[in-house]
This record gives structure tokens, sequence and C-alpha cells, in this order.
């Protein structure tokens, strides 16, 4: 028996329990009433779908997910290694450049002197680097931690470029929340400190910049074996990006792996879903639904139903106006379908229907064919089926 919802309308249409909340309808709620409403009916009844396509479904999914997670996890090690080839290819500049100073220079401070004022430097910028990454202080300041683009509501995929080593990751302040000013800190500390140990060992500034230019051929050794590495990286990630099927010059800001993803929710229409991807292009947030199975010629009513579902949740979540979203059947049939204030009136209409039948029940099968009975993955259920 179906178990009804107490609710009303409101003024604005949506339905609305005692505590003025309104009544969650997700994206695959959608999905299926536009199927048929005896369909979704079914599902809330616990009757679950049925049949070798369901399966096959679920088994591509997860294989497409997988392809994803791949794809990120080969652009964060690009990530990474073109951070540390920059910094070390910064580090030789900085030697070269010192080198060409001290021999250069005419001043009656022998490089022992400058050693110990490097050291003393060296020593405060260490210091102040662990106060930044131990201590809250962007908490304190009121400082941004970051530049999400307000995305920070959605649970993303792990894209951080450096992992969080001494703070876990929701620190506030902490290596994986800050980086520019707490790797600023120790880096500089860093080099002062190896500017200080050259220079030890120097008895003049001839022989100072004999030592830090030595000091900048093993760090261009270093340079060069981590650009390899980068460019190794390189390529494994676009091997990863054409597995996966994605086009170049995008990016992946959440994937529904059903592990880590958060669900995208609307308080004010009780919307909710979790799309297969979205994707950042142009600097515009995509969602992308995957569909399996038999191509269509073009995108099915219900499939577009939950692809504008996802749309909305992407604009109230990030408070950016997404133009347009993606259903992809295969690797090849894409179909855009734009998100304009038809497409948002029809589906606040089917939001509001579907909150009607949880309230009032009576859902029906809307349509005569036969073949869409013979496909439905609950027909085993439904005394209502054509076939």
């Amino acid at each position: 028996m179906e178990k009804l919802v107490a609710a009303e309308e409101s003024d604005d249409g949506f339905w609305r329990d005692s505590e003025d909340k309104p009544l969650p309808v997700s994206a695959s709620d959608l999905e299926r009433h536009a199927y048929c409403p005896l369909s979704w009916s079914l599902a809330r009844k616990g009757k679950s779908g049925r049949g070798e396509a369901i399966s096959a479904g679920r088994e591509k999914h997860a294989e497409i997910h997988e392809k994803v997670r791949s794809f990120k996890e080969k652009q964060n090690q690009l990530k990474k290694a073109l951070i540390i080839w920059s910094w070390w290819f910064t580090i030789v500049i900085i030697f070269i450049s010192d080198a060409i100073i001290f021999t250069n220079i005419t001043d009656s401070r022998t490089p022992v002197d400058i050693a110990r004022y490097l050291t003393i430097l060296a020593f405060i910028w260490l210091v102040v680097g662990l106060f930044a990454i131990y201590l809250p202080w962007r908490k304190w300041t009121g400082t941004s931690i970051n530049n999400s683009n307000n995305l920070e509501d959605i649970s993303i995929l792990e894209d951080t470029a450096i992992t969080p080593a001494l703070e876990p990751f929701g620190f506030i302040g902490g290596w994986g929340q800050g980086g520019r000013v707490e790797a600023g800190l120790l880096m500089g500390a860093t080099i002062f400190g190896l500017h200080a140990i050259g220079l030890m060992w120097a008895d003049d500034k001839q022989q100072a910049g004999f030592i830090l230019v030595t000091v900048a051929m093993f760090w261009t050794l270093l340079a060069s074996w981590q650009l390899q590495r980068a460019l190794l990286a390189d390529s494994a990630l676009e091997v990863a990006r054409i597995d996966a099927g994605l086009e170049e010059d995008i990016d992946i800001a959440y994937s529904d792996d059903d592990a880590t993803a958060g669900i995208l929710i609307d308080e004010d229409t009780g919307l909710r879903g979790r799309p297969d991807q979205i994707v950042i292009v142009e600097g515009e947030f995509i969602p992308v639904e995957q569909k399996t199975g038999k191509v269509p010629d073009k995108p099915h009513k219900s499939h577009r139903m939950q692809l504008l579902a996802y749309l909305h949740l992407v604009e109230s979540t990030t408070d950016r106006k997404p133009p347009y979203g993606v259903l992809r059947y295969g690797s090849e049939n894409l179909h855009s379908i734009e998100w304009d204030e038809d497409a948002k009136h029809s589906l606040f209409s089917a939001v509001k229907e579907v909150q009607r039948l949880m309230t009032e029940g009576g859902a029906e099968r809307n349509h005569n064919r036969k073949g869409k009975c013979q496909s439905c993955s609950r027909r085993y259920a439904c005394d209502s089926s054509l076939v």
C-alpha cells in the first residue's frame, strides 16, 4: 500500500510539511515519474527494478566512474609534478642570480657575515611558516580559504595539488586548505638556509659565487628529472582522458561515485540528487548525465527531466546559472539541453506534481504504449501493464 505524506500546498505551489519544509523529491523520482507515474509509485512502494538492463547499466556506470576517477587521479599527479618542478626551477634561477651578484659586489662584509644574517632570516621564516600551518589564522582574520567559485557546498573529487601533511583536510589554516602562504614561507626558509650553508663554506665572494653556481647545477638536474616526471604524467593524463571519453580542456569538479560525492540539495523546493559528473567548460559548471543501453534518436523525456533537475541543483548550489547540461548516450552520442525559463517551468511543474502525489496519491499510467510497458523494469509488479 502506498504511504502518503502529510503536507499542504504552499502559495508558491510546492508542498510542505508541518515544519514548513518542502517534500523531498529526487532527480530519480522525476525520471521515473516522467517515464510513467505508476513506475514511480511502485518504486515508492519498494518495488525495485528488475532485468538484465538494470544490472548491465549499473556495471557500465561503475566502469564510467572508475575511468573518471582514473582521469582525475592522473590530473592531480600532473599538477603535483608541475608544482614541484616550478618550485625547483625557481630555486635554480635564484641561485644563479645570487652567484652573479656575489661575484660582482664590493662590500666589506664576508660571506660568513652574510651567512649569519641569512641563517637568522631562515629561522624566522621557518617559525612563522610552522605557526601558519598549526594556527587557524584565516579563521581569526576572516581571510578567504580558497576561491572555489561558490562550489564549496558541493562535495568534489579530491583535487588538491598538495595532500594535507600536518593537519586533516578540514583544518582551517592548514597546508591543504591554505597552501600558498604556508608554502611560500617554508620555501623561503629553505632558500635562505641553503644560501647560508653555501656561504659558510666560502672563504671569499668569488668562492661563494662558485658554490652557488655548483648548487644551481645540482638543482637543475633535479628540476630536469622532475620535468621528465611531469611529461610522463601529462602523457598518462591524455591516455586517461581519451579512455574516459572526455573532451580536451575540460576539468571535472564532481563525480557521483556513491562514496565521496555529496547529495546536492535545494532547500527551497525540496529537490535533491547526484549528477553523474559536473564538468567545468570555459569557467561554467555543466552537469553531465551518462545513460547506458540502447542509443535513442533523441533524448528521452524522462532523461531530460532528470538532467533539468541537476541543472537547477547546480545553479542553486553555486549561485551560477549553467547555460546547458549534457545527456550522454555511449561515448559519441551527446545531447545539449538548454537551461532556460521554459525548462525551469517544466521542472518545477513536475516537482509539484510529484509532491502532490506523495500527499494525495492516485498515480496512474499516463500512456498507451505497449513498448513502454514492455521495457519497464517494474512491469512484474504493475497491475495496469499493457503487456
